[in-house]
């Protein structure tokens, strides 16, 4: 081996052992730098569990927690309920002709009103059976007591002198009639004494009445009805200004105000001038509905300022005649629409006529009024609208 390679094999030979010190010293620096850095990192966490300042890295036990509060469908907000819109009063008003129970003839003459009372068992619930439904749906009945209801003896020298006996109220009572007029040309047929035994018979009954100075007020789901009657033949100042007072004076202690009208001409179809005065001048001073009897037949019906004139219903159950020529009549009947104020909806409102014959035979008076079916019921009604086409 030559010099030069024995010089060139020690170099490497220094060279390899410096290199490998070299690599000794980074190996023990890094170990001595990461026992340092985990050292470090030892006391971090020992601070770090000490102070509690963090997390810590395992969950601590968990205190109890207070009790949550739970909620069914029915803890939640309901919806706001709105008032509900108030449903409209409606009264029904039914009203009938004339009324005669009793008779004029001598009680043993055969088929009259007395007559047939002892035929049918003295059932008191016969005459008005066939129309007894009608006025106990409605809710309030109206007809003209045409003649007294006494046991009196003296009477007026008249014709047609009519009386009853007192316990023909029970035709009433039974029959639902509410409310009667007693001011008309039969009610004295048997003077006062017969007058003051109808009137005591009617409040013994608790059947209201209205005539003469007297007004009948009653209230009906709320509504306070009033009822007045007159009896007039002529245009007076005297009777025009009882008129005004009295219908001015219940009409502000009611809500519906009716009056009824005693007028007229017998047997006739059409009413005069004074049943049209006193018919519109009803109206104008606060009357919400008129109705009239004593022609003893139909007349026409007026609708004047959204409100109606009757001008005559006719006979209704009428012991007056025991075959009268014509038997037509009908019951008129109103029903009143009123809101929560008590206001009434004229607009609302609206009638119903039902045809009646009064008797339930057509070729004698039974006594019975029946309302009519099919043609008959047709018939009558064309002619209460042929009637009432001339207004």
């Amino acid at each position: 081996m030559s010099r030069m390679e024995r010089r060139q094999k020690r170099k490497r030979k220094r060279g390899g052992l410096f290199l490998g010190a070299f690599l000794c010293i980074i190996c023990i620096g890094g170990l001595a730098f990461i026992s340092t850095k985990e050292k470090k990192m030892a006391e971090n966490l020992d601070n770090i569990l000490e102070e509690g300042s963090h997390m810590p890295l395992m969950p601590k036990k968990l205190e109890p927690t207070k009790e949550v509060e739970t909620f069914t469908e029915a803890d939640l907000p309901k919806e706001v309920e709105r008032p509900k819109e108030q449903e409209p009063i409606m009264v029904m008003i039914s009203a009938t002709g004339d009324f005669t129970l009793g008779n004029y003839l001598p009680t043993d003459e055969t088929n009259t009103f007395d007559d047939v009372f002892r035929k049918q068992g003295r059932d008191y619930g016969y005459f008005l059976s066939n129309v007894k439904d009608i006025f106990q749906s409605d809710d309030l009945t109206l007809v003209n007591l045409e003649g007294p209801l006494t046991h009196a003896t003296k009477k007026m020298d008249k014709p047609f002198p009519f009386k009853g006996d007192p316990s023909y109220v029970r035709i009433l009572t039974e029959g639902g009639v509410e409310a009667v007029n007693v001011a008309n040309n039969h009610s004295h047929d048997y003077f006062e004494q017969g007058h003051q035994d109808t009137l005591k018979i009617l409040e013994q009954t608790n059947i209201g009445y209205y005539g003469y100075g007297k007004s009948y007020i009653t209230e009906q789901k709320g509504i306070k009805i009033g009822v007045l009657g007159y009896k007039t033949w002529a245009k007076t100042d005297a009777f025009t200004q009882i008129l005004e007072k009295e219908i001015t004076h219940i009409k502000e202690q009611t809500d519906l105000l009716i009056v009824s009208f005693h007028w007229g001409d017998e047997r006739t179809y059409y009413p005069n001038d004074i049943q049209k005065y006193y018919g519109h001048l009803a109206i104008d001073v606060g009357a919400d509905l008129v109705i009239g009897h004593h022609p003893h037949v139909i007349q026409g019906i007026e609708q004047y300022k959204d409100r109606y004139i009757v001008y005559s219903l006719g006979n209704f159950c009428y012991g007056g005649h025991r075959n009268p020529p014509d038997k037509d009549t009908f019951i008129f009947q109103q029903t009143f629409v009123f809101d929560e104020q008590k206001q009434c909806l004229l607009h609302e409102s609206f009638i119903n006529l039902i045809p009646c014959r009064i008797s339930s035979v057509p070729d004698r008076n039974d006594y019975r009024p029946t309302p009519l079916e099919g043609d008959e019921k047709e018939r009558v009604r064309k002619r209460i609208e042929e009637l009432s086409s001339h207004f």
